[in-house]
């Protein structure tokens, strides 16, 4: 297959952990050929497909010149999406409006014959933090609200709560308000701008101490093993870019359960690829913009999740014919 990767710039890749790293890597290991381009190297223009300035690469598998490019500028080959035998959107957060935009013409480069994974339009449906409400029965008490006295009053009735933005990633913007509700009223002005913009508030759930697990689900079946994030020296976010310590570990039987409802589903609609975020027995996020930890999980227990991804991208891409 000729695979062409929609993601940040190949010179920030962090290889030893990167999981579009590892994706390509087992792409190629299997014979299929890579290219690279970045969302704002996307256009359309009236009469011809949406194309992309695209490079076409080799992995070498050495550091710090990891892989050598068949074009040495940016901008020196043109080629339309729908001529790839797939397109993987792997463009980390924020989900801004740039994102939002790229998914659009994303969606008409499908209309063109163009075959994209994650679907751009399911990125767009299942925003990470808000994804969740289609599932109450297994997330914790929850609030969405923009409205300062709605939290006070969760707050009163949970006492332990956590408050974060709708756009967050990697632990962002996190706060933990305790009984006292000390510093309540500014955490709420710093987050919903005054009334400005919408918040989500969860009850605080103390099996965070033993992880934020990570759930991957690929082509509708989990991934055997999940990584929980387990929150370092007082910090209360276990997110590996807040410094949490990533540990590998069998999916428990709510894990699979929670995996086993909503990863057919999603599938169905066209995530291939999915993160569920669960804390002791509770769903936290569902993340589909580019979900990670491929190669912490691999390490760890030997499990190919890489191998895993692309022959569900080779089967996603024959049944899409």
């Amino acid at each position: 297959m000729k695979l062409l990767f929609v993601a940040d710039p190949l010179e920030s890749f962090e290889i030893y952990k990167d999981t579009t790293f590892a994706m390509m890597r087992e792409a190629q290991r299997r014979g299929h050929s890579i290219s690279v381009c970045e969302p704002k190297d996307i256009m359309w223009q009236r009469g011809a497909p949406v194309t992309g300035f695209v490079r076409d690469i080799t992995l070498t598998g050495q550091k710090p010149d990891w892989f050598t490019a068949a074009q040495q500028a940016p901008n020196e080959r043109t080629a339309a999406l729908k001529n790839f035998d797939a397109v993987v959107m792997r463009k980390d957060p924020p989900f801004d409006s740039e994102f939002f935009y790229a998914t659009h013409l994303l969606e008409q480069a499908e209309r063109e014959g163009a075959r994209v994974f994650n679907k751009p339009r399911a990125l767009r449906d299942h925003p990470e933090k808000l994804a969740i409400l289609e599932w109450p029965q297994f997330i914790g008490p929850t609030l969405v609200t923009r409205d300062a006295q709605d939290i006070r009053r969760f707050h009163a009735e949970h006492q332990d709560i956590i408050l974060k933005p709708l756009d967050g990633m990697g632990g962002s913007g996190i706060f933990r308000v305790k009984e006292d509700g000390l510093n309540l009223g500014v955490i709420i002005e710093t987050l919903n701008k005054h009334g400005a913009e919408t918040v989500m508030v969860q009850k605080f759930l103390p099996a965070i101490a033993q992880g934020d697990k990570r759930v991957l689900v690929i082509g509708g079946q989990p991934v055997p093993y999940s990584l929980a994030r387990i929150p370092q020296g007082g910090e209360v976010r276990g997110n590996l870019a807040a410094g949490g310590k990533g540990v590998a570990q069998p999916l428990t039987a709510r894990d699979r359960e929670i995996a086993e409802a909503i990863g057919p589903v999603l599938f169905e609609r066209g995530l291939l690829l999915i993160g569920l975020d669960v804390i002791g027995e509770h769903l936290t996020e569902i993340n589909v913009t580019s979900p990670t930890c491929f190669q912490e999980i691999f390490d760890q227990t030997g499990f190919d999740v890489a191998a895993m991804f692309v022959q569900a991208l080779e089967a996603a891409q024959t049944r899409s014919h």
